[in-house]
């Protein structure tokens, strides 16, 4: 009987579908933390498998996942992992026979979410464990540097959660059971609440900002339910892309509507990137995609810190007090066109380029703050150089929050499903 299967009574005689939680982390010095874990997970009607990703000592009693089944996983043993003399390499060896093991898990319908628990060693594990399990499944990281600028954007998982372990960075006290015991609920609850991506109807990926600045969605999504499709749009401030290149990547899109790559262009310039990886998924996958240059020109940063030093002197614009964006020159622009260019010239799919001579974001107006009308020309030209000739490329005389390019989006649309390019819902 698989988790998904298994049924426990409340107090009360409300029945609670179990779930199961699978908990990681290193058995042989967090023992006594990693029992806590499940025992709070056990106390409120859960289940939980366990998995030991230590490579020195051995856990006080076995786990379901022994670390020479996790090793192994990751291509490896815990004798080699021993043998390299370096703790770095022995738990990158752990982290990707943790990954391997945990997703071979869910897709055996074993596991319903995940809770790691680490310091830094751990908490590097985390990432590449929390990271292989898709978008929808609880995933829950306790650790030390939660949080922490030592975490890099392009590992976080799109959807992970993270609580500090307050005061537990060796043994149980009051302090770090609280967060502890937080974490276990909500990782518990999560699965049991977590409505999990349905694929009723075909869903069409959109990239988009707010409505002040890119408005396209507003008229699009209505639009494309009307044809029978549902609608995903990802903000793209880096996390955003990054859940959108995961889903791309599964093949879970009928169609893509990439219409603000900006983050490419905080990749390539220091801003809040979404990985090298942006922009490539949707191509692997052989997904028909179409193509538009919204905020193109701009290069996010945090706006409470200091301007990074490569966008000091330029023309800005802070959104929020969280948010600012830079303004590239004309021949960095150019940059990102043939960066657009590249990642898409291994596209196994059609592909659509639409460039709005007229402006790509509500603050490239000609009368706006941020129009530069040499750089935007420049863009334009580089990007339909840029584009691969297996695409089909539309110059269009109109700004992409413009009525005439959604227009123009819904003719390639319809025609695309008119030629079977993209699947009839």
């Amino acid at each position: 009987m698989t988790a998904r299967a298994r049924v426990s009574e409340r107090e009360g005689g409300e029945a609670l579908t179990d779930k199961t939680i699978l908990i990681a982390g290193t058995y042989d010095t967090k023992d006594d933390e990693l029992g806590y874990l499940a025992e709070v997970i056990r106390n409120q009607g859960g289940q939980v498998l366990t998995m030991d990703v230590s490579v020195l000592g051995d856990p006080r009693l076995p786990t379901d996942i022994s670390k020479h089944e996790v090793a192994q996983a990751g291509g490896s043993s815990i004798e080699m992992a021993i043998a390299s003399g370096d703790e770095n390499t022995a738990m990158q060896i752990m982290g990707a026979g943790a990954a391997t093991k945990a997703l071979e898990l869910h897709r055996e319908g074993r596991i319903d979410g995940v809770i790691v628990l680490g310091g830094t060693m751990g908490t590097d594990l985390a990432l590449d464990l929390c990271s292989a399990l898709p978008i929808g499944v609880p995933k829950y990281i306790v650790s030390t540097v939660a949080f922490s600028p030592l975490l890099p954007p392009d590992r976080l998982p799109a959807d992970v959660q993270m609580i500090l372990w307050a005061g537990g960075l060796y043994g149980l006290n009051g302090i770090c059971k609280a967060s502890l015991s937080q974490a276990a609920g909500a990782v518990l609850g999560a699965a049991r609440a977590v409505e999990p991506p349905t694929r009723d109807r075909p869903l069409i990926g959109m990239t988009s900002f707010g409505k002040t600045v890119l408005r396209y969605m507003v008229t699009l999504k209505p639009e494309l339910e009307a044809r029978g499709f549902d609608v995903a749009v990802f903000h793209a401030t880096g996390m955003g892309g990054r859940a959108f290149e995961s889903l791309a990547a599964e093949g879970a899109f009928a169609a893509v509507m990439d219409f603000a790559p900006q983050e490419v262009s905080n990749h390539l310039f220091g801003g809040l990137s979404a990985g090298e990886s942006r922009m490539t998924g949707a191509g692997k996958a052989a997904t028909p995609q179409m193509i538009a240059p919204g905020c193109h020109d701009l290069v996010d940063f945090v706006g409470w810190q200091a301007v990074p030093p490569q966008l000091v002197g330029r023309p800005m614009h802070a959104h929020n007090r969280l948010l600012s964006s830079a303004v590239l020159s004309p021949a960095e622009r150019e940059q990102v066109a043939q960066e657009i260019g590249r990642k898409l010239s291994g596209a196994q799919g059609a592909v659509a380029v639409l460039i709005p001579d007229g402006g790509c974001h509500e603050w490239d107006r000609p009368d706006a703050d941020l129009h530069d009308a040499e750089g935007l020309r420049v863009f334009c030209d580089a990007l339909e150089a840029a584009s691969p000739t297996s695409t089909e490329v539309h110059r269009l005389s109109c700004h992409i929050n413009d009525t005439a390019f959604v227009d123009h989006v819904l003719q390639i649309f319809d025609r695309w499903l008119a030629e079977g390019i993209i699947d009839a819902p």
